[in-house]
C-alpha cells in the first residue's frame, strides 16, 4: 500500500489560516449577540466556547485524523515519526469579558507542535479583523506586513506597559510611561511583538493560553520571561494547570531596565 504524503508546513498553515477564519466569523454571530447592559451571560460564552471548540475539532479530524487536539492535561510521549506527533491547540475565546461587554479586544488562538516543539503561532481577532501568525524560528506577520520589535529603546513617558487586572495590587511603580490594562492576553503580547507596546505583565495563564502567542512575539524578537529575569519555557506546562506566576513578556534588551522600575508589594 502506498503511504500517504506527510503534510508539508504550507498545508498546516493553511488549514489553520481557513479554519481560524471559519470558526471567526461564527464566533463573531455569537458576539453579535451579546447583552452588554446584563450581567455576564455565562450560558452564552459557554455554548460559544463549546460550539468553536467542536467546530476545530471536526475540522481538524476530518483534515489531519491522525493528529491531536490538545486537551488540557497532556503528558509528553517520545519522539516519534507518526501522524500523532502532531498537536493542534486551539483556544477559542481569550478576553471572556470584552467578549461578553461588546469590547471588541478579544481573540482565538491556534498553535501546532510537532513532538511537543512549537510550528506553528496564529492569533486572530475576529471583531478587528486582525490576524497575527508566525512560524517558529521565522517571522512574525500582522496579516501580510512583517513583525519586529527591534532593540530595546529608552524608556520614557511614551512607553507602555500592559498588565493584568489587579496589578495594582501586586506592583508599586515608577515607570514613567503608561500602565494599561485591555483585558486579552493575547492582544497584549500581540501589541508587544508588533512594537506597539513595550512590555506585557500575565498571570493566570495556561500552555493553551500562551502556546501561539508565545511563537508569535519570539518569531518577532522578543520572549517572555519570569519576574527574577529568567527566560520562561510555555512547553513545560502541557499538564494545563493555571500558571500562577507573573510573567513579563518585552524584547531581551529592555528586560532589566522595566524590572527595575516595577516592586513587588508581596
Amino acid at each position: 500500500m502506498e503511504k500517504k504524503a506527510e503534510p508539508g508546513i504550507d498545508r498546516l498553515e493553511d488549514f489553520g489560516r481557513r479554519i481560524l477564519s471559519q470558526c471567526g466569523q461564527q464566533a463573531l454571530t455569537y458576539y453579535r449577540g451579546v447583552k452588554p447592559h446584563e450581567r455576564f451571560d455565562e450560558g452564552l460564552v459557554t455554548e460559544a466556547e463549546l460550539d468553536l471548540s467542536a467546530r476545530f475539532q471536526e475540522a481538524q479530524r476530518q483534515a489531519f485524523p491522525a493528529h491531536r487536539m490538545f486537551e488540557g492535561d497532556d503528558c509528553q510521549e517520545g519522539y516519534t515519526h507518526e501522524q500523532k506527533r502532531y498537536l493542534w491547540i486551539f483556544d477559542a475565546i481569550d478576553g471572556l469579558d470584552n467578549f461578553q461587554a461588546g469590547i471588541p479586544i478579544w481573540a482565538m488562538s491556534l498553535a501546532l507542535t510537532e513532538n511537543y516543539w512549537p510550528l506553528l503561532g496564529m492569533i486572530l481577532m475576529p471583531a478587528t479583523g486582525d490576524l497575527f501568525q508566525a512560524r517558529a524560528g521565522g517571522e512574525a506577520f500582522l496579516g501580510s506586513h512583517p513583525l519586529s520589535m527591534g532593540a530595546g529603546r529608552a524608556v520614557d513617558e511614551g512607553c507602555l506597559i500592559l498588565t493584568f487586572s489587579r496589578f495594582h495590587r501586586h506592583y508599586r511603580t515608577d515607570f514613567p510611561g503608561k500602565i494599561r490594562n485591555l483585558g486579552c492576553t493575547a492582544a497584549h503580547l500581540c501589541y508587544v511583538a508588533m512594537g506597539r507596546a513595550d512590555a506585557a505583565v500575565v498571570t493566570n495563564e495556561s500552555f493553551k493560553d500562551l502556546a501561539a502567542a508565545a511563537v508569535i512575539l519570539e518569531a518577532a524578537g522578543g520572549r517572555i520571561f519570569t519576574m527574577g529575569g529568567d527566560p520562561f519555557h510555555v512547553g513545560d506546562h502541557l499538564d494545563g494547570r493555571k500558571i500562577t506566576d507573573h510573567l513579563i513578556a518585552t524584547h531581551p534588551d529592555s528586560l532589566d531596565t522595566i524590572l527595575s522600575y516595577l516592586h513587588r508589594l508581596h
